[in-house]
Protein backbone atom coordinates (compact mmCIF):
# COMPACT_ATOMS: atom_id res chain seq x y z
CA UNK A 1 0.00 0.00 0.00
CA UNK A 2 1.54 3.39 -0.75
CA UNK A 3 1.73 6.37 1.52
CA UNK A 4 3.06 9.23 -0.67
CA UNK A 5 1.02 11.61 -1.92
CA UNK A 6 -0.41 11.50 -5.49
CA UNK A 7 0.53 13.14 -8.61
CA UNK A 8 -1.15 16.42 -9.19
CA UNK A 9 -3.04 17.06 -12.86
CA UNK A 10 -3.36 20.24 -15.16
CA UNK A 11 -7.13 20.61 -13.36
CA UNK A 12 -7.63 23.94 -12.22
CA UNK A 13 -9.05 25.08 -8.69
CA UNK A 14 -11.59 27.38 -9.31
CA UNK A 15 -12.67 28.89 -6.80
CA UNK A 16 -11.53 32.10 -4.86
CA UNK A 17 -11.78 33.40 -1.17
CA UNK A 18 -12.93 37.19 -0.74
CA UNK A 19 -12.87 38.64 3.10
CA UNK A 20 -15.95 40.26 4.21
CA UNK A 21 -14.44 41.20 7.81
CA UNK A 22 -14.30 40.23 11.37
CA UNK A 23 -17.88 38.52 13.31
CA UNK A 24 -16.21 37.66 16.62
CA UNK A 25 -13.85 39.29 18.85
CA UNK A 26 -12.99 38.39 22.76
CA UNK A 27 -15.15 39.94 24.47
CA UNK A 28 -13.90 42.62 27.40
CA UNK A 29 -13.66 41.20 30.49
CA UNK A 30 -14.80 37.71 29.82
CA UNK A 31 -12.20 35.53 31.57
CA UNK A 32 -12.69 32.49 29.10
CA UNK A 33 -11.54 34.66 26.03
CA UNK A 34 -8.91 36.90 27.79
CA UNK A 35 -6.49 35.40 24.96
CA UNK A 36 -8.75 35.31 22.22
CA UNK A 37 -11.58 33.50 20.09
CA UNK A 38 -10.31 31.87 17.08
CA UNK A 39 -10.50 28.62 14.91
CA UNK A 40 -14.59 27.71 14.75
CA UNK A 41 -16.30 25.16 13.74
CA UNK A 42 -20.06 26.18 12.81
CA UNK A 43 -23.57 23.75 12.09
CA UNK A 44 -27.10 24.48 12.56
CA UNK A 45 -29.61 23.27 14.78
CA UNK A 46 -32.70 21.20 14.08
CA UNK A 47 -34.19 24.91 13.86
CA UNK A 48 -32.19 25.83 11.05
CA UNK A 49 -30.38 28.71 12.91
CA UNK A 50 -26.40 28.67 12.06
CA UNK A 51 -24.11 28.82 14.80
CA UNK A 52 -20.76 29.01 15.39
CA UNK A 53 -18.65 26.76 17.90
CA UNK A 54 -15.27 29.25 18.82
CA UNK A 55 -12.10 28.09 20.53
CA UNK A 56 -12.38 30.12 23.37
CA UNK A 57 -8.90 30.80 25.24
CA UNK A 58 -8.21 31.72 28.71
CA UNK A 59 -5.37 32.56 30.40
CA UNK A 60 -2.46 30.29 30.63
CA UNK A 61 -3.82 28.89 27.30
CA UNK A 62 -6.63 26.48 28.53
CA UNK A 63 -8.95 26.69 25.75
CA UNK A 64 -12.77 25.46 25.72
CA UNK A 65 -15.39 25.33 22.95
CA UNK A 66 -18.16 27.56 22.55
CA UNK A 67 -21.37 28.17 20.92
CA UNK A 68 -22.70 31.65 19.71
CA UNK A 69 -25.37 32.26 17.35
CA UNK A 70 -24.48 33.47 13.80
CA UNK A 71 -26.27 37.37 13.01
CA UNK A 72 -26.88 37.60 9.32
CA UNK A 73 -27.23 41.47 7.38
CA UNK A 74 -28.84 40.68 3.84
CA UNK A 75 -27.68 37.37 4.30
CA UNK A 76 -24.20 37.75 5.33
CA UNK A 77 -22.70 37.07 8.43
CA UNK A 78 -21.43 40.03 10.50
CA UNK A 79 -21.84 39.16 14.50
CA UNK A 80 -22.19 36.71 16.71
CA UNK A 81 -24.51 36.12 19.96
CA UNK A 82 -22.87 33.81 22.86
CA UNK A 83 -24.36 31.09 24.05
CA UNK A 84 -21.97 29.52 26.79
CA UNK A 85 -20.04 26.77 26.78
CA UNK A 86 -20.24 23.49 24.95
CA UNK A 87 -16.86 21.59 26.05
CA UNK A 88 -14.40 21.94 28.21
CA UNK A 89 -11.25 19.96 29.35
CA UNK A 90 -13.10 18.13 31.83
CA UNK A 91 -11.70 14.53 31.55
CA UNK A 92 -8.23 13.55 32.58
CA UNK A 93 -6.45 12.87 28.58
CA UNK A 94 -7.90 16.83 28.18
CA UNK A 95 -5.45 18.09 30.72
CA UNK A 96 -1.89 17.72 32.33
CA UNK A 97 -0.22 18.95 35.52
CA UNK A 98 0.19 22.19 33.57
CA UNK A 99 -2.10 22.38 30.41
CA UNK A 100 -5.55 21.70 29.59
CA UNK A 101 -7.34 22.62 26.89
CA UNK A 102 -10.12 21.14 24.35
CA UNK A 103 -8.81 22.80 20.94
CA UNK A 104 -10.06 24.10 17.45
CA UNK A 105 -12.90 21.83 16.87
CA UNK A 106 -13.95 20.86 13.27
CA UNK A 107 -17.97 19.70 12.80
CA UNK A 108 -19.36 17.98 10.48
CA UNK A 109 -22.83 17.34 9.56
CA UNK A 110 -23.28 13.96 8.67
CA UNK A 111 -26.97 13.24 7.57
CA UNK A 112 -26.87 9.01 7.06
CA UNK A 113 -26.06 9.34 10.96
CA UNK A 114 -27.87 12.49 11.83
CA UNK A 115 -25.12 13.79 13.93
CA UNK A 116 -22.89 16.52 13.71
CA UNK A 117 -19.23 14.99 14.45
CA UNK A 118 -16.84 16.77 16.39
CA UNK A 119 -13.09 16.77 15.67
CA UNK A 120 -10.72 18.05 18.54
CA UNK A 121 -7.27 18.53 19.87
CA UNK A 122 -7.30 17.43 23.17
CA UNK A 123 -3.93 19.41 25.12
CA UNK A 124 -3.70 16.25 27.78
CA UNK A 125 -0.58 15.39 29.54
CA UNK A 126 1.28 14.20 26.76
CA UNK A 127 0.66 17.23 24.71
CA UNK A 128 -2.28 17.30 21.38
CA UNK A 129 -4.10 14.18 20.32
CA UNK A 130 -7.00 13.75 18.29
CA UNK A 131 -10.52 13.21 19.51
CA UNK A 132 -14.04 13.07 18.94
CA UNK A 133 -17.29 13.79 20.43
CA UNK A 134 -20.89 13.92 18.79
CA UNK A 135 -24.47 15.97 19.21
CA UNK A 136 -27.63 16.15 17.35
CA UNK A 137 -28.60 19.99 18.64
CA UNK A 138 -24.92 21.81 18.75
CA UNK A 139 -25.37 22.17 22.32
CA UNK A 140 -24.82 18.94 24.29
CA UNK A 141 -22.03 16.98 22.95
CA UNK A 142 -21.40 13.09 23.87
CA UNK A 143 -17.86 12.06 24.32
CA UNK A 144 -16.64 9.28 22.02
CA UNK A 145 -13.47 9.32 23.07
CA UNK A 146 -9.24 9.83 21.76
CA UNK A 147 -8.73 8.97 18.62
CA UNK A 148 -7.27 5.24 17.73
CA UNK A 149 -5.22 4.33 14.74
CA UNK A 150 -5.44 0.83 14.25
CA UNK A 151 -1.44 -1.07 13.76
CA UNK A 152 -0.47 -0.76 9.66
CA UNK A 153 2.57 -3.47 9.16
CA UNK A 154 3.80 -1.47 5.57
CA UNK A 155 4.03 2.08 7.50
CA UNK A 156 6.55 0.61 10.39
CA UNK A 157 5.45 2.51 12.81
CA UNK A 158 2.36 3.33 15.27
CA UNK A 159 0.88 6.43 14.43
CA UNK A 160 -0.48 6.61 18.02
CA UNK A 161 2.56 7.90 18.76
CA UNK A 162 2.76 11.35 17.76
CA UNK A 163 0.90 14.55 18.13
CA UNK A 164 -1.83 15.18 15.78
CA UNK A 165 -4.08 18.20 14.91
CA UNK A 166 -6.32 19.44 11.84
CA UNK A 167 -8.58 16.26 11.57
CA UNK A 168 -12.44 16.91 10.23
CA UNK A 169 -14.65 13.80 8.49
CA UNK A 170 -16.05 14.15 5.16
CA UNK A 171 -20.13 14.41 5.30
CA UNK A 172 -20.89 11.33 3.31
CA UNK A 173 -19.41 7.75 2.89
CA UNK A 174 -16.65 7.57 0.19
CA UNK A 175 -14.99 4.51 -1.26
CA UNK A 176 -12.61 2.85 1.23
CA UNK A 177 -9.31 1.90 -0.37
CA UNK A 178 -10.43 -1.68 -0.94
CA UNK A 179 -14.86 -0.04 -2.41
CA UNK A 180 -16.47 -0.37 1.07
CA UNK A 181 -18.51 2.45 2.08
CA UNK A 182 -16.20 4.33 4.48
CA UNK A 183 -16.62 7.32 6.71
CA UNK A 184 -13.09 9.23 6.06
CA UNK A 185 -11.01 11.45 8.28
CA UNK A 186 -8.19 14.25 7.24
CA UNK A 187 -5.80 14.53 10.29
CA UNK A 188 -1.82 15.90 10.27
CA UNK A 189 0.05 13.67 12.56
CA UNK A 190 3.39 15.47 13.41
CA UNK A 191 6.95 13.55 13.19
CA UNK A 192 9.06 14.76 15.95
CA UNK A 193 9.38 13.11 19.19
CA UNK A 194 11.76 15.13 20.61
CA UNK A 195 9.05 17.27 21.95
CA UNK A 196 8.19 14.53 24.43
CA UNK A 197 11.11 12.58 24.75
CA UNK A 198 14.41 15.25 24.28
CA UNK A 199 16.94 13.95 21.46
CA UNK A 200 14.27 11.12 20.92
CA UNK A 201 14.15 13.40 17.24
CA UNK A 202 12.10 12.61 14.21
CA UNK A 203 10.72 8.92 13.28
CA UNK A 204 9.02 8.77 9.57
CA UNK A 205 6.72 6.12 8.35
CA UNK A 206 7.96 3.97 5.49
CA UNK A 207 7.74 5.50 2.49
CA UNK A 208 7.35 9.01 3.63
CA UNK A 209 10.85 10.87 2.91
CA UNK A 210 9.68 14.61 4.09
CA UNK A 211 9.39 15.51 7.89
CA UNK A 212 6.87 18.54 7.36
CA UNK A 213 3.69 18.01 8.92
CA UNK A 214 1.00 16.41 5.84
CA UNK A 215 -2.41 15.77 5.63
CA UNK A 216 -2.97 12.54 5.49
CA UNK A 217 -6.81 10.86 5.53
CA UNK A 218 -7.75 7.41 7.78
CA UNK A 219 -11.09 5.31 7.30
CA UNK A 220 -13.66 3.45 9.30
CA UNK A 221 -16.18 1.42 7.46
CA UNK A 222 -19.54 2.66 7.32
CA UNK A 223 -21.30 -0.96 8.42
CA UNK A 224 -19.17 -0.32 11.59
CA UNK A 225 -20.22 2.85 13.00
CA UNK A 226 -23.97 2.05 12.11
CA UNK A 227 -23.82 -1.12 14.63
CA UNK A 228 -21.89 1.32 16.95
CA UNK A 229 -20.82 5.02 16.34
CA UNK A 230 -18.06 4.97 18.54
CA UNK A 231 -16.35 3.22 16.04
CA UNK A 232 -15.30 6.36 14.38
CA UNK A 233 -12.58 6.72 17.29
CA UNK A 234 -11.33 3.35 15.34
CA UNK A 235 -9.42 4.39 11.88
CA UNK A 236 -7.31 2.23 9.53
CA UNK A 237 -5.62 2.34 6.56
CA UNK A 238 -4.02 5.71 6.37
CA UNK A 239 -2.01 6.60 3.75
CA UNK A 240 -0.78 10.26 2.99
CA UNK A 241 -2.92 12.90 1.01
CA UNK A 242 -0.75 15.65 0.29
CA UNK A 243 2.73 17.11 1.18
CA UNK A 244 3.75 21.19 1.36
CA UNK A 245 4.55 21.90 -2.28
CA UNK A 246 4.53 25.09 -3.08
CA UNK A 247 6.26 28.05 -1.38
CA UNK A 248 3.40 29.02 0.96
CA UNK A 249 2.90 25.87 2.31
CA UNK A 250 6.66 25.46 3.22
CA UNK A 251 6.62 24.64 6.62
CA UNK A 252 3.55 22.29 6.74
CA UNK A 253 -0.02 21.65 5.72
CA UNK A 254 -3.37 20.92 7.59
CA UNK A 255 -7.37 20.61 6.33
CA UNK A 256 -9.66 23.34 7.40
CA UNK A 257 -13.38 22.98 7.00
CA UNK A 258 -15.07 20.03 6.43
CA UNK A 259 -14.62 18.86 2.58
CA UNK A 260 -17.43 20.44 0.23
CA UNK A 261 -18.77 18.25 -2.19
CA UNK A 262 -18.04 19.59 -6.00
CA UNK A 263 -18.56 18.95 -9.38
CA UNK A 264 -15.15 17.98 -9.64
CA UNK A 265 -14.85 15.75 -6.61
CA UNK A 266 -14.17 17.10 -3.36
CA UNK A 267 -13.03 20.36 -2.16
CA UNK A 268 -10.73 21.21 0.70
CA UNK A 269 -10.03 24.38 2.14
CA UNK A 270 -6.29 24.36 4.06
CA UNK A 271 -3.32 25.99 5.18
CA UNK A 272 -0.09 26.45 4.04
CA UNK A 273 2.29 27.65 6.49
CA UNK A 274 6.11 29.47 6.12
CA UNK A 275 8.35 31.12 8.64
CA UNK A 276 9.83 29.27 11.48
CA UNK A 277 8.63 27.71 14.48
CA UNK A 278 11.28 27.04 17.49
CA UNK A 279 10.31 23.59 19.49
CA UNK A 280 7.81 24.02 21.87
CA UNK A 281 3.75 24.74 21.74
CA UNK A 282 4.33 28.50 23.03
CA UNK A 283 2.15 29.74 19.88
CA UNK A 284 3.37 33.05 20.67
CA UNK A 285 7.39 32.22 20.07
CA UNK A 286 6.55 31.81 16.47
CA UNK A 287 7.53 33.61 13.54
CA UNK A 288 4.96 32.10 10.73
CA UNK A 289 2.85 33.37 8.19
CA UNK A 290 -0.71 31.50 7.66
CA UNK A 291 -2.27 30.96 4.40
CA UNK A 292 -5.35 29.59 2.59
CA UNK A 293 -5.14 27.49 -0.15
CA UNK A 294 -7.81 24.61 -1.65
CA UNK A 295 -7.11 21.54 -3.03
CA UNK A 296 -9.32 19.31 -5.59
CA UNK A 297 -9.79 15.45 -4.02
CA UNK A 298 -10.82 12.84 -6.59
CA UNK A 299 -14.29 11.29 -5.20
CA UNK A 300 -13.80 7.64 -6.05
CA UNK A 301 -10.49 7.69 -3.86
CA UNK A 302 -9.78 10.85 -1.41
CA UNK A 303 -6.32 10.09 -1.04
CA UNK A 304 -5.50 11.41 -4.51
CA UNK A 305 -5.22 14.77 -5.36
CA UNK A 306 -6.72 16.31 -8.12
CA UNK A 307 -5.26 19.63 -8.36
CA UNK A 308 -4.13 22.49 -5.93
CA UNK A 309 -3.89 26.19 -5.35
CA UNK A 310 -0.15 27.33 -6.39
CA UNK A 311 -1.02 30.39 -4.78
CA UNK A 312 -2.72 31.25 -1.29
CA UNK A 313 -6.76 31.94 -1.89
CA UNK A 314 -6.12 34.55 1.35
CA UNK A 315 -3.12 35.71 3.09
CA UNK A 316 -3.19 37.89 6.34
CA UNK A 317 -3.31 41.68 4.91
CA UNK A 318 -5.54 43.56 7.57
CA UNK A 319 -4.55 44.30 10.49
CA UNK A 320 -7.01 42.01 12.05
CA UNK A 321 -5.05 39.43 10.71
CA UNK A 322 -1.77 40.88 11.09
CA UNK A 323 -1.78 41.39 15.09
CA UNK A 324 -2.75 38.97 17.83
CA UNK A 325 -1.77 35.91 19.39
CA UNK A 326 0.15 34.76 16.72
CA UNK A 327 0.74 37.48 14.29
CA UNK A 328 -0.06 36.93 10.32
CA UNK A 329 -2.38 34.23 10.24
CA UNK A 330 -5.29 33.54 8.60
CA UNK A 331 -6.99 29.67 9.42
CA UNK A 332 -10.08 28.61 7.51
CA UNK A 333 -11.76 26.04 9.98
CA UNK A 334 -15.72 26.35 8.95
CA UNK A 335 -17.84 26.13 5.90
CA UNK A 336 -21.21 27.36 5.90
CA UNK A 337 -23.90 28.09 3.03
CA UNK A 338 -26.28 30.98 3.71
CA UNK A 339 -29.31 32.13 0.93
CA UNK A 340 -26.83 30.30 -2.06
CA UNK A 341 -23.68 32.03 -0.75
CA UNK A 342 -20.93 29.88 0.70
CA UNK A 343 -18.86 31.80 3.74
CA UNK A 344 -15.69 30.51 5.39
CA UNK A 345 -15.08 31.54 8.86
CA UNK A 346 -11.42 31.27 9.92
CA UNK A 347 -9.23 32.23 12.67
CA UNK A 348 -7.33 35.55 12.74
CA UNK A 349 -3.95 36.20 14.03
CA UNK A 350 -4.94 33.35 16.58
CA UNK A 351 -7.20 36.11 18.61
CA UNK A 352 -11.10 37.12 16.83
CA UNK A 353 -12.57 35.15 13.86
CA UNK A 354 -13.34 36.34 10.19
CA UNK A 355 -15.53 35.43 7.22
CA UNK A 356 -14.36 35.18 3.57
CA UNK A 357 -16.92 34.87 0.66
CA UNK A 358 -15.91 31.03 -1.70
CA UNK A 359 -17.17 31.66 -4.74
CA UNK A 360 -17.05 29.67 -7.94
CA UNK A 361 -14.79 31.13 -11.15
CA UNK A 362 -15.73 30.76 -14.48
CA UNK A 363 -12.76 29.00 -15.26
CA UNK A 364 -13.28 25.51 -17.06
CA UNK A 365 -11.59 22.54 -15.79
Amino acid sequence: MSTQATEVSHVQVPYTLTRLGVVMTPEPDNELESEGVLNPASGHTPDGRLYLLPRMVAAGNVSRVGLAEVNCVDGVPVSVDRRGVVLAPDEGWERGLNNAGVEDPRVTWVPDLGVHVMTYVAYGPIGPKLAIAVSDDLSSWRRLGPVHFEYQPDLDTDLNLFPNKDAVFFPEPVPGPDGEPCYAMLHRPMWDLGWFRPGEGVHLPAGVDDDRPSIWVSYVPVAAVEQDIRALTHLHDHRQVAQPEFPYEDLKIGAGPPPMRVEEGWLVIHHGVTGHIPPGWDPSTQRVTYGAGAMLLDALDVSRVLARTPEPLLTPETDDERTGTVANVVFPTAVETIAGRTYVFYGMADARIGVARLDRTDRTT
